[in-house]
């Protein structure tokens, strides 16, 4: 009983202090974004420790005994406000609302540890993530800074069921490969950086160009329809803020290259990679190449880059402001493998080629960034400046067993090649946002793009033992049979685009809360493409009936390459059409043309009530896609002319104000890539491809439901279950042929992929200061995918549609069904985040960060003989940041710490086709902000 009492007292004080209090309430709203409601602000009374932050939809209230306050408003980057004589009176309400607008810049490099403004920070991408009707993924600057990424393809690899392709800058979504994705840059299409390809590799892109990366994996109508993997859009910074100046440096190493007692670089290239080499004069009447065929000592590997940025915005008058933001930086890389590689492997589990190789690596890349905006009153108009200029260079050796049945059949074979490749992108883009009224927004963009991707003199020498039967004794040229085996390569593709997006968007039916129920927005979109490849080889023809030299020295071949022994007739020069007899010798091998695009689209969103949001679409493109080639093997004409009428639904259910139920459906298309249907052979070291004029589209059906809450600003759990049904999947194949060339076929009727996703955010423990500032943090990050995938494979309908269209292929599949190449079954990402806040500008942020996926297909098996497998590869990276002053900030990163194996096998026969490890890679960065 006395307990009783004890409690009603309690309450009854409890509430007669309340009595007592005052509210102060109201909305903070960002005068950079049209006014909108500006989330995770802090409000604070001055000279207390009483504070609280702005929640989604802004708002704030405060609760403090009556009396005269001064009411403090701030954000992170924006100008810090006071509103003196703030009057609350006990069991009254005041109410102030105020617009924070842009102040300090604010940098996130990649060495620098501090909050951002909304597009990069993860607490507002997770918020839109919230908001959002339809199902996206977002992820920004702070969280590309916290887990130390440099390149856009490694960033992907951190959300949930993206896989990045070893060696390349291609990425898997969803275990779909390059060509179910899309690459934009502010929502405008990217070109090719490779004719095998249809996105550009997107490791060439530094993410010092990067506000936030979006992947849309459900389809949009505003989106262009040759997608079922992903929309990966790269939005590049938008910089809001006074001036400011940062410089950085960066130095490390690989400690596998590091090792090497000498390290080696082709002759030729330089250390910045703007370099390019075209072949000589008369090539083939006289020896006239003036690059080595021998391989150069190249300095201590040790890795460097350098940055500079900077950004600036001004009002010119009240309403209206001008801001701008440069970046240019250069960075390279030095790596050292050294394995096993094999080709060939037959279904008696023998291999064609069986050989040991090293490979000496070198890569740059220089990005120029330059970006400016105008806006008044709700119009604004920007320009996006881009150029990279990215390279690789490999010296790669080869020991062993050339070719089973044909050079070193019993060993002692030496292979070399020196490859240069050269890519250069010039993007230039200028964007339009329109609010005419409160219910009418106009939306348009344009761009001019333009891709150079350049083989500058590849070289390749392939030599035997002299006696067969003495695989360790004297090598010689004598008994190479090809006149391909020993090479120069010249290649240039261009890929020039123009593209335009224009949307109208109106709104209706305000209601009681002076919002808006529905929105309509109809566009157009369009995409004039024009590709073209040329690429001349010259091959050197070994006279056999000429005495040839034993070649004492393999790394001094210019001793053999010249003009005398040109003159001896030891060796002649020709390219795949003829020597220097034939007219037409030196005409390139070619294939190119254009492609369009024009599309319209109608997006209709209505909100039925508070909780319950549809969006319905229907988008129709229709594609040309015209290519004429002229090689050794052929020349033609196919083209490519499809309607592809596309709808799509995206539904969202609040089930409360942090948790949310969505679902999106939609048809779409994959489209044939230039080189898949190009009738041109491409040579490799171990495999060569040949494309198929008479592939054509498949077409894509996709399906999605996911929940997502929202305990915190900056937390998240999500679970999501997928579905694609994909109709004559395309496929690469090894096909019937005496060199088995890989092909491209539409290899069954469907093919199938259901999946599911998890991902989590949690702040394992977080303080904050008196004025709401973060202190110390300890946060978690985990997400997961599992996979099942499965497709046709019906040699029969291969053999049908290629007899049809006139260009008869054949293939003979292992299995009738199999799983889609690329697919993992498991794909896993974790990190673990400290922060820790000493006092003002100086801080601390540590994160160790995991990534795994299981074994995927690399190619279907044919003959008889297994799947090529990639197995699974876990790795594991740290990354240091402390920020020493306001100024002046420091980082270390540790990647690939576990260092595994890169394996791939042939299964059935069991036989590793090839392994090697990549080596830990160090840095250590400064930057100064000034």
């Amino acid at each position: 009983m006395n307990k009783l009492v004890i409690i009603i007292l309690l309450l009854f004080s409890a509430i007669s202090f309340a009595q007592n209090k005052g509210t102060i309430t109201g909305i903070v709203l960002d005068k950079e974004v049209d006014n909108s409601p500006l989330p995770f602000a802090n409000v604070f009374i001055k000279g207390t420790t009483i504070g609280a932050t702005t929640e989604f939809e802004g708002n704030y209230s405060l609760q403090i005994n009556p009396g005269t306050y001064t009411l403090v408003f701030s954000f992170i980057g924006y100008q810090t406000i006071e509103v003196a004589n703030v009057i609350v009176k006990a069991g009254e309400t005041t109410t102030v609302n105020k617009t924070l607008s842009a102040s300090e810049g604010i940098s996130l490099s990649e060495i620098q540890i501090t909050a951002s403004n909304n597009k990069e920070s993860e607490t507002a991408l997770l918020t839109e993530q919230r908001k959002a009707i339809s199902i996206e993924q977002k992820i920004g600057a702070q969280e590309l800074a916290r887990k130390g990424v440099s390149d856009v393809a490694s960033a992907l690899t951190k959300t949930t069921g993206i896989s990045k392709e070893e060696g390349s800058g291609s990425v898997f979504v969803r275990g779909l490969g390059d060509r179910y994705n899309v690459t934009t840059l502010n929502g405008l299409p990217l070109p090719s950086n490779n004719p095998s390809k249809k996105n550009i590799d997107l490791d060439i892109f530094s993410t010092d160009i990067v506000e936030y990366i979006g992947i849309d994996k459900t389809y949009s109508a505003l989106n262009y329809g040759d997608f079922a993997g992903a929309n990966i859009n790269i939005s590049s910074k938008n910089y809001k803020g006074n001036g400011f100046v940062e410089m950085g440096i960066e130095s490390g190493a690989n400690a596998k290259a590091i090792s090497v007692n000498d390290f080696y670089l082709n002759d030729g290239p330089n250390f910045s990679g703007f370099y390019t080499k075209n072949y000589p004069d008369f090539p083939l009447n006289n020896y006239n190449f003036t690059t080595s065929w021998d391989r150069e000592k190249a300095t201590t590997p040790i890795n460097s880059g350098a940055s500079l940025k900077g950004g600036n915005s001004y009002s010119l008058g009240e309403d209206t402001k001008l801001n701008f933001f440069t970046v240019a930086s250069f960075n390279n890389d030095y790596t050292y493998k050294e394995g096993i590689a094999r080709g060939g492997v037959t279904s008696s589990g023998l291999p064609r080629k069986d050989l040991e190789f090293t490979s000496y690596s070198y890569n740059t890349n220089t990005t120029l960034m330059g970006n400016m905006g105008l806006s008044r009153k709700g119009q604004t108009i920007k320009y996006n400046g881009l150029f990279v200029n990215s390279t690789s260079q490999e010296q790669e050796e080869y020991v062993g067993t050339i070719d089973v049945y044909d050079n070193a059949s019993e060993g002692g074979g030496f292979l070399q090649r020196a490859i240069f490749e050269k890519t250069q992108l010039i993007v230039h883009q200028l964007l339009g946002d329109h609010k005419i009224s409160d219910s009418f927004n106009i939306n348009w963009g344009a761009s001019y793009n333009f891709v150079l991707n350049n083989v500058p003199d590849r070289r390749q020498i392939t030599l035997t033992p002299d006696n067969w039967s003495e695989p360790e004794g004297p090598k010689s040229f004598k008994q190479t049979n090809n006149a391909s085996d020993n090479h120069r390569f010249y290649q240039d593709l261009e890929d020039e685009e123009i593209a335009a997006n224009f949307s109208a968007t109106f709104k209706f039916n305000k209601n009681e809360f002076d919002e808006f129920a529905g929105k309509l927005t109809l566009g157009y979109s369009g995409r004039f493409k024009t590709i073209d490849f040329k690429a001349t080889q010259f091959n050197f023809r070994i006279n056999k009936k000429a005495t040839q030299p034993i070649i004492k020295d393999v790394y001094n071949l210019d001793s053999y390459f010249n003009q005398a022994n040109l003159n001896a007739n030891l060796f002649t020069i020709e390219t795949f059409r003829g020597n220097v007899n034939q007219p037409k010798a030196l005409d390139p091998q070619t294939f190119g043309g254009p492609q369009t695009i024009h599309a319209g689209f109608a997006s209709l969103e209505y909100a039925f009530n508070p909780k319950f949001t549809v969006i319905v679409g229907v988008r129709g493109e229709q594609i040309n896609q015209t290519i004429d080639w002229n090689t050794s093997l052929s020349s033609g004409t196919s083209e490519l002319d499809e309607l592809e009428i596309l709808p799509m639904l995206s539904m969202k259910y609040e089930l409360n104000d942090t948790q949310n139920l969505k679902f999106a459906a939609s048809k779409t298309y994959t489209l044939p890539q230039y080189k898949e249907r190009a009738l041109f052979q491409f040579v490799g070291a171990t495999q060569s491809s040949v494309g198929n004029p008479s592939l054509y589209a498949s077409t894509d059906y996709n399906a999605d439901l996911k929940w997502e809450f929202f305990p915190k600003s900056n937390e998240i759990l999500s679970v999501g279950v997928f579905g694609k049904y994909i109709e004559n999947p395309i496929n690469d194949v090894t096909i019937n042929s005496a060199s088995n060339d890989i092909s491209y076929v539409n290899s069954g009727d469907l093919g199938t992929v259901f999946g599911a996703e998890l991902e989590i955010r949690k702040n394992i423990f977080e303080k904050e200061s008196k004025e709401g500032y973060l202190k110390n943090n300890l946060s978690f990050g985990f997400n997961a995918s599992y996979m099942s995938s499965s497709q046709d494979l019906d040699k029969e309908k291969v053999i049908k549609e290629t007899t049809a269209a006139g260009y008869p292929i054949s293939v003979d599949f292992t299995n009738t069904k199999d799983g889609l190449t690329g697919a993992s079954d498991l794909l896993l990402n974790a990190d673990v985040s400290y922060y820790k806040e000493y006092k003002k500008d100086k801080s601390i942020q540590a994160t160790l960060a995991y990534n795994y996926f299981s074994d995927r297909i690399f190619a279907i098996g044919t003959e008889n003989k297994g799947d090529l497998i990639d197995e699974g590869v876990g790795t594991l990276d740290f990354v240091f940041k402390t920020m020493l002053n306001k100024n002046f900030g420091l980082g270390l990163s540790v990647k690939n710490l576990l260092e595994p194996t890169i394996e791939r096998i042939q299964e059935v026969q069991n036989v590793t086709v090839s392994s090697y490890k990549t080596g830990i890679n160090a840095k250590l960065s400064i930057s100064y902000n000034f």
